[in-house]
């Protein structure tokens, strides 16, 4: 297995400018997969968090699709989003119904978030891999998407997404095993090889969180160096989900995500409308960074390490990224 190497652009790239005249089909549209309406579990927060973000994040249109039997709550959360029904036969979900509902919904899917509450049944693990055997729309890879992969280890010789895993190291460590990789998500000495060597396996970004957030493509690594405890309370790992979507449907080709992937004197080659855009590393450690200092001015402003509720930080999201679009002098 081959080393990465530390980025050495150290400081982030800025987001393009938002023009005064655009229209919100021209921000990109998210699409959201999650929640848990089983017997065992309902799960509604979580997709409702991630939507927010993704609208905090300046995106145009923002598509929950979640179990039928929930989908009034969580789009009540987030008033804001559409909603889109699953089909579900008890405790699992009707496919051939879920997949005519995603499919519709992915031909004006400029990303794709996958896994926040989905749960653990094996009809998720049917509809992860309906999702990542695309390759039109890139997918942000979370939480019970990934423990779903974790199950199905077999799965990545069908994945043709492209994909951002936003893994914490408990994830890590089940994804890891499935896969057979050695390494420690914890140790702050060993982080960055635990990321880059999954990021390598699997073809794909991997954001790994904690202190200390790690992004990989298997080539280029990039640490962040702030740390903020007040995000180490529920929801915050959901709300970065959701920002990562909202800055690839933003600021990625919108259906041909494939581009993202290809180095930067490549991509420099072809033509894009307006602004270049960023590719899904950057976006995804733009993300990370925004968050944590998100996390840091909630800290500040109330003189507190801890207490800080996901939807504030969501809240603290417009503002941050404005600072960070380019401006021109």
């Amino acid at each position: 297995m081959s080393s990465a190497s530390e980025t050495d652009d150290k400081q982030l790239p800025q987001l393009p400018p938002r023009s005064a005249s655009g229209h919100k089909g021209e921000f990109g549209a998210v699409l959201v997969v999650g929640g848990c309406a089983t017997s065992g579990a309902r799960m509604i927060g979580a997709p409702a968090l991630v939507a927010r973000a993704a609208l905090r994040s300046g995106a145009g249109l923002v598509k929950l699709a979640c179990p039928e039997p929930i989908l009034n709550e969580v789009v009540s959360l987030c008033p804001s989003a559409t909603g889109l029904p699953l089909a579900m036969d008890g405790d699992r979900f009707v496919l051939y119904q879920a997949a005519e509902v995603l499919d519709t919904a992915l031909e004006s899917a400029s990303a794709v978030v996958l896994g926040p509450g989905l749960g653990d049944d094996e009809s998720v693990e049917d509809l992860v891999l309906r999702l990542l055997s695309q390759d039109r729309v890139a997918v942000v890879v979370d939480a019970d998407a990934l423990n779903a992969l974790s199950r199905i280890p077999a799965a990545w010789e069908s994945v043709r997404a492209p994909c951002v895993l936003t893994p914490h190291p408990g994830e890590w460590q089940r994804l890891a095993s499935a896969l057979s990789i050695s390494g420690d998500p914890t140790h702050a000495g060993n982080r960055r090889a635990a990321c880059e060597a999954l990021a390598q396996r699997t073809g794909t970004i991997v954001v790994l969180k904690g202190a200390g957030t790690v992004v990989s493509d298997g080539h280029r690594s990039w640490t962040c160096e702030r740390a903020c405890a007040a995000l180490a309370t529920a929801g915050t790992g959901d709300v970065l989900a959701g920002l990562v979507g909202g800055l690839i449907a933003r600021c990625v080709p919108r259906h041909r995500p494939e581009l993202a992937m290809l180095p930067e004197a490549a991509r420099a080659r072809i033509p894009v409308d307006r602004q270049r855009p960023l590719d899904l590393f950057d976006a995804a450690r733009i993300a990370v960074d925004a968050h944590a200092a998100c996390g840091q001015r909630w800290a500040e402003s109330h003189g507190a390490g801890g207490g800080m509720l996901a939807m504030e930080l969501a809240d603290l999201l417009p503002a941050e990224l404005a600072s960070r679009e380019h401006r021109d002098e």
